[in-house]
Formats: structure tokens, sequence, C-alpha cells
């Protein structure tokens, strides 16, 4: 997996995966300013001096969660791609986002809500590595597609995917993704 933020390396412990499942629900769900540390304390059951032991600060828990979402979209990106052809994953990937954007619950891209919350420093930085890996993915795809301009197509594919995790959060989802869904098609049949 890539590493998108410079973390010291974590030391495994249950309740540090308590801590970091609670504040994970608690962004996505709320947004990263509006919680603060003491609810994630109390809601993990946990010491502050625990929560300290594991995260000298919030920005280091807001930074374990922005990796730990992007090894999971990343793990989830590789099953996708595994034993498809590139225009195959690219469509399988494309109906993926458009079927995330319809699920209960859903809240947009975490990196996107991230970048809004955040102007500068690791956190945006983190948002735009994950940003640049998740384009690489899809430019190498098209690239292995045999696309003319992959670049522009992940251009595109990328927008569009911002588009629709957007639209799908502040109106109507499935709209949303039809529409992304049918942007991927037609990036498949014409780029």
């Amino acid at each position: 997996m890539a590493t998108i933020v410079d973390l010291p390396p974590a030391k495994p412990s249950e309740p540090r995966e308590r801590l970091l499942a609670r504040a994970s629900a608690l962004f996505y769900a709320e947004g990263v300013n509006t919680v603060g540390v003491d609810r994630i304390v109390s809601e993990a059951g946990v010491t502050r001096a625990t929560f300290y032991r594991h995260f000298p600060s919030k920005t280091d828990l807001v930074l374990a969660y922005l990796q730990s979402a992007h090894d999971a979209i990343a793990a989830h990106t590789t099953q996708l791609a595994a034993d498809r052809e590139p225009e195959a994953f690219l469509s399988a990937l494309g109906d993926d986002i458009a079927g995330q954007v319809a699920r209960p619950g859903f809240r947009g891209c975490a990196f996107i809500n991230a970048a809004l919350e955040f102007e500068d420093g690791p956190i945006p930085r983190a948002v735009a590595a994950h940003r640049a890996w998740f384009h690489g993915v899809v430019r190498d795809a098209f690239a292995a597609a045999g696309r003319r301009t992959p670049e522009d197509a992940a251009q595109h594919f990328v927008m569009l995917r911002d588009g629709a995790m957007v639209g799908g959060y502040l109106s109507d989802p499935a709209a949303a993704g039809a529409t992304f869904t049918r942007g991927v098609d037609g990036l498949l049949r014409f780029s």
C-alpha cells in the first residue's frame, strides 16, 4: 500500500484500533473539526493518556484516519482490478463508485470533505497524495487499455468522480451515480 502520510510506525493495539475506528466513523459522519478529542476518547472507552500515547495530537489521528481510508480504497481498487482487462477494470471502478454514492449514510468523499476543512498543513498534503495515487491508477489503466490520451482521460474520470461524490451527497444520489456511469461509458468509448 502507498503511504500518503508521514507518521511514525504505529504500535498495533486494541485501544488504538478502537480510537481510530470511532474517530473514523465520527469524522466521516460529522466532519473533522466538529468532533473533539474528548468525545472520541469517551466513545472509544479509553483515557486521554491512552489517546495521547497512540496519537500525539488530533492531527495525527486525522492523518491516521486518512491513511486508513486510503488503505481501504487501495485494497478495494486492487481487488477490482484483479483478473480484469484494463477497460473492464475502469468500467467496474465506475460501477463501484456509482454504487458508493447510492449507499445509505453516504456523506461524500472522506478526502474531499477533509480538504474542505483544512487550507494547509499535513492534512491537505495527505489528500493531495491520495488524489495523485488515484489519478495514477486511473491513468495507468487508460494507458494499458491503449487510449491515445490516458492523462486527459484520467483527469476527466477523476473530475467526474469528484462531481458524483459531491452531487451524490448534496442532491439525488441515483441521478449522480447514473450521470457518473454515463460519463465513464463515454470516456471508455471515445477517449
